[in-house]
């Protein structure tokens, strides 16, 4: 099992979201994404859930449809149980993509747009909450350019460079 830390930047590739601030919560079952306009819309006779995305970067928010969902009874962090809509969407943690449920709430007010609870989190990972960003970390170095180390000399008789590649 991989360490997590409290927080990490999160990529959503199927919503086109990239490093997005997440907040990771063993206190929460289930995680959520925050977003606006939530609301069941009739397209081409089927029943499809709408709602919007907020870029965290400062973009324009993008409408999204999803053909499968679910509704829940969730209590959120005041332990009020409320009825919230549940998408299926991958995320992608430490370079391994996992397929997820996450309920779409509003967290205008929160710190974090996103929440990772237990059902993601378990048998996956284990919390150390002095940590942060791990993951991030992680692809960023995956992302640097690796360098080989080139010993080079000039030999002095000649005065040319002489390289020793071992």
């Amino acid at each position: 099992m991989k360490i997590i830390g409290m927080t990490d930047l999160v990529d959503f590739p199927d919503l086109g979201l990239f490093e997005v601030s997440a907040k990771i919560d063993t206190g929460a079952f289930t995680s959520a994404l925050h977003c606006k306009k939530v609301r069941l819309v009739q397209a081409h006779g089927q029943t499809k859930l709408s709602f919007w995305l907020i870029d965290h970067t400062g973009g324009k928010p993008r409408q999204f449809f999803a053909d499968t969902f679910s509704e829940r009874m969730i209590r959120n962090s005041f332990g009020v149980a409320e009825k919230r809509y549940v998408i299926k969407t991958r995320i992608v943690l430490f370079g391994r993509k996992i397929k997820a449920e996450f309920t779409l709430a509003d967290r205008e007010r929160l710190k974090n747009p996103v929440l990772l609870g237990r059902k993601l989190l378990r048998n996956r990972f284990i919390v150390d909450v002095a940590q942060k960003n791990l993951s991030y970390d992680t692809k960023k170095k995956a992302l640097q350019p690796q360098y080989t180390r080139l010993n080079v000399s000039v030999s002095p008789a000649e005065g040319q460079l002489v390289g020793d590649n071992g």
